[in-house]
């Protein structure tokens, strides 16, 4: 078992920055990938960005590459989603997700945490 904690979000103007933190506890971590997601009300879930836990690799969806950037701290057991340059359009639940592999696909993924809201004023 797998358990996510986010923390971070909270009221922004557009423009500015947020950090969210990802707290993961449970079985080790190796090859897993450990993901952002987000939602906004009325839409479907999106990828946002991911991170490969062994060796670090990173990628992300191209309404955030080059404002977002996405970090794991392996003694911590945390990741990270460093946000600049927000936007109204970010507004959104952000979920931090794990998956025995990196992936972009929403349904690679097998754990949750709950979430944290992120709104952007314009």
């Amino acid at each position: 078992q797998v358990q996510l904690v986010e923390s971070g979000g909270g009221l922004v103007q557009a423009g500015g920055s947020l950090r969210l933190s990802c707290a993961a506890s449970g079985r080790p971590f190796s090859n897993d990938g450990l993901g952002w997601f987000r939602q906004a009300p009325g839409k479907e879930r999106e990828f946002v960005a991911a991170i490969s836990w062994s060796v670090g690799v990173t990628f992300y969806a191209d309404s955030v590459r080059g404002r977002f950037t996405v970090s794991r701290d392996i003694a911590k057991n945390t990741v990270y989603l460093q946000m600049f340059s927000l936007k109204a359009e970010d507004t959104a639940v952000y979920y931090c997700a794990a998956a025995r592999r990196f992936a972009a696909r929403r349904e690679v993924y097998d754990y949750w945490g709950q979430g944290t809201q992120v709104t952007v004023s314009s």
